[in-house]
């Protein structure tokens, strides 16, 4: 770690090309304002919703206002001798120039939500260019954001899930009436139809017959060629913990939500309203044992580390529990739960941030490690 007046370069990623964008500049805002200016340089990195990336003034600022004209002025290579980020100057045809302060990032800080950020892309490009970042890896990110196929995986490991269907855009338009014959008859009504690969609520709806299935594929095919409907549960009280980690993660305090609504949508989790969180949730000592093991055993189910919030049902007494999904890159705005539940068990927020950083290099060594020549 830093000592003496050397400090970490940290480049915090926000913005990007997803629906979740404006959730994650108000993640980034959080993030930066938490960092101890001592101990970090913050490099501030924007994606616009076009994917230019943006670097010098102030980014998070220009995002907020629509404005990219300072876009296209940053990248991250992926050749690992480039020393990460660089500068590009657009008006000489994309030249590269040195990183900001001809200085090394020394570790990336993705608040990214959503496609192109929680999915393992940005992840993917930080581990061809060798440099430590915060959170899941390429494998864990993908299994983390594809819902479909982490509910599949977390099955496989003995993990209870909801009953759920899910159909790529192609089968729905070559069997629309046997899936809805399907939805029917294994899940019934209501059902909750939404992209396999978004966050935050974005593009899910709640359905209570076959019309509104319709719809509802035809809203949440706007956001991914993949659809997953899952059966409602009845009265299912929604409970959330979250995790933090490497080889030996933990278990956070449960947090439970009430929505201001018949469901936890986007308008519930970041627009004012009357949702309540309730830290902790009131559950039995067993039901609160239980639901943190299984909050883990899901993280190690889909190769988590870093961070996750896990997202569960349980039913009204706290006694029956179901995982709903895992979140990567969850949110960490001021009212996110995944910071409040740390900082309910004993983490506050600022000394979260640290030790996610300290995670992500330690994670970084232990991958440095591994051999790349056949010996």
């Amino acid at each position: 770690m830093a000592t003496g007046k050397q400090r970490i370069r940290v480049g915090v990623v926000f913005g990007g090309r997803s629906g979740e964008h404006e959730v994650s500049l108000r993640s980034a805002r959080s993030v930066m304002d938490a960092l101890d200016k001592e101990r970090y340089e913050i490099v501030a990195i924007g994606i616009t919703r076009d994917g230019a990336w943006m670097l010098g003034g102030d980014p998070l600022k220009a995002l907020a206002a629509g404005d990219a004209s300072t876009a296209g002025g940053a990248a991250i290579l992926a050749d690992p001798t480039a020393r990460g980020l660089r500068t590009v100057d657009t008006r000489r045809g994309g030249a590269l120039g040195p990183a900001e302060g001809d200085a090394p990032i020394n570790v990336v800080f993705p608040v990214l939500h959503g496609p192109f950020g929680e999915d393992g892309t940005i992840q993917g490009l930080l581990e061809m260019a060798n440099v430590p970042y915060v959170g899941a890896g390429v494998l864990g990110s993908a299994l983390g954001m594809d819902k479909a196929v982490q509910k599949t995986l977390l099955r496989a490991a003995g993990l209870p899930v909801v009953d759920w269907v899910d159909f790529s855009i192609a089968e729905w338009g070559r069997q629309r009436e046997q899936l809805i014959v399907d939805v029917a008859a294994k899940l019934g009504y209501p059902s909750f139809v939404k992209p396999a690969n978004m966050g935050s609520s974005v593009g899910v709806t709640k359905v209570s017959d076959e019309a509104g299935l319709i719809a509802a594929v035809g809203l949440a095919a706007g956001y991914d060629r993949k659809i997953v409907v899952e059966r409602a549960v009845v009265n299912a009280r929604e409970i959330e913990v979250s995790v933090l980690g490497n080889d030996d993660p933990e278990a956070s305090v449960p947090g439970e939500i009430v929505p201001d609504r018949d469901w936890y949508d986007y308008d519930s989790k970041y627009s004012d309203s009357d949702t309540q969180l309730i830290i902790p949730a009131q559950l039995p000592p067993s039901g609160t044992a239980e639901i943190r093991r299984l909050a883990v055993a899901a993280f190690k189910a889909i190769d988590g580390c870093g961070m996750a919030r896990v997202d569960c049902f349980t039913d009204a007494v706290g006694e029956q529990f179901w995982i709903n999904e895992l979140n990567t890159i969850p949110g960490f705005t001021s009212i996110s739960m995944y910071p409040k539940l740390w900082e309910a068990t004993g983490l506050p927020y600022p000394k979260l941030i640290d030790r996610l950083i300290e995670l992500a290099i330690e994670r970084h060594g232990e991958r440095s490690r591994i051999r790349t020549d056949r010996g």
